[in-house]
């Protein structure tokens, strides 16, 4: 399970927390201008927009779980299990294997507009990486600093939504995460009134009581409105400190803890990473599990002509700064 959001102050941030129980070796990847994206059924790209993620390299091939390309577009993948759908190669369709959707917009696009041109073409096919990489059940958001789209394949075809709260979970399908944000139009960040009974004294007995009743649990519905409330009502400056702090904080409101969501194996979910991409900067921020403080990697530090992946293994080893110097 996963959570993804957009968040805007002077630059333009998006970014997410990756959920699961374990990892497939997940490492920052910057894939220059030159590689050779090799599409199974569309031919080669050889020159396409550079861009930064994280990503599972096989086959020395870039399993991408969310990307920016130089341009600021943005895009992420989520688990959409029993309800993503795809379809056999068609004829006059641009028959784009999922694990291939990523790259295929990020490649050409460099907004939201461009990128839905290609959707009207795209044809979302159930070609597997590798045998031992089935296909994975995905739907996906796809943002630039001016709007944002959720993109389900489903059995009914491939449908695109407008996603004006710029977040996106799991399961249901986004028009029913959507909707059920109309059972908290309640909610509020002001101090609560008595609205109960007029002939009652009740009174607030503590802060944040406006916000009483936002749902607190990990299911995929409950994180997609928990998100949404804090990315809505969120509040910072617009250093680039300040606005990456209160990203993080935004995703902190969903991250997962070990021991809290247990699965039939005996193993945990919890939240394997979160990310921060400032999309106008090309700079990717991220924490893991095990090391709380913020480590950065600028992708235009790096060549970004050159032809070969560019590959950080994530710091996983908690980085704590002792303020008082080191003791004997």
């Amino acid at each position: 399970m996963c959570t993804a959001a957009t968040y805007q102050t002077k630059d333009f941030y998006f970014g997410r927390t990756l959920d699961y129980e374990f990892s497939y070796g997940d490492e920052v990847t910057i894939t220059p201008r030159n590689y050779p994206f090799s599409f199974r059924h569309i031919g080669i790209m050889k020159n396409h927009y550079a861009m930064i993620g994280m990503a599972h390299v096989a086959e020395n091939y870039p399993l991408y779980y969310e990307a920016v390309n130089e341009a600021g577009l943005a895009m992420a993948g989520l688990n959409f299990v029993g309800n993503a759908v795809y379809e056999k190669k068609t004829p006059h369709r641009d028959n784009v294997a999922q694990f291939e959707f990523i790259p295929w917009i990020l490649g050409q696009c460099a907004s939201v507009q461009e990128a839905r041109k290609l959707l009207e073409k795209i044809n979302l096919v159930d070609t597997p990486f590798s045998a031992a990489l089935p296909i994975a059940q995905l739907h996906w958001i796809l943002a630039d600093r001016t709007e944002a789209i959720t993109v389900e394949s489903v059995r009914e075809g491939l449908m695109i939504y407008e996603n004006p709260v710029g977040v996106l979970t799991n399961n249901p399908p986004f028009p029913t995460q959507m909707f059920q944000l109309n059972n908290y139009m309640g909610l509020s960040t002001q101090e609560v009134q008595n609205h109960f009974c007029q002939r009652l004294n009740l009174q607030a007995y503590s802060r944040g009581m406006g916000a009483l009743g936002l749902p607190g649990d990990l299911s995929s519905q409950s994180r997609f409105v928990r998100a949404a409330f804090v990315r809505m009502n969120s509040v910072s400056g617009d250093s680039e400190v300040e606005s990456i702090s209160q990203f993080f904080h935004i995703l902190g409101a969903v991250e997962q803890q070990r021991g809290c969501c247990k699965l039939a194996d005996g193993s945990f979910e919890v939240t394997l990473y979160t990310s921060c991409c400032n999309t106008d900067k090309g700079i990717y921020y991220y924490t893991t599990y095990g090391n709380r403080q913020i480590t950065a990697v600028d992708m235009h530090q790096e060549d970004l002509d050159r032809t070969e992946l560019i590959r950080y293994q994530p710091v996983q080893a908690e980085q704590i700064h002792l303020q008082n110097g080191a003791r004997s």
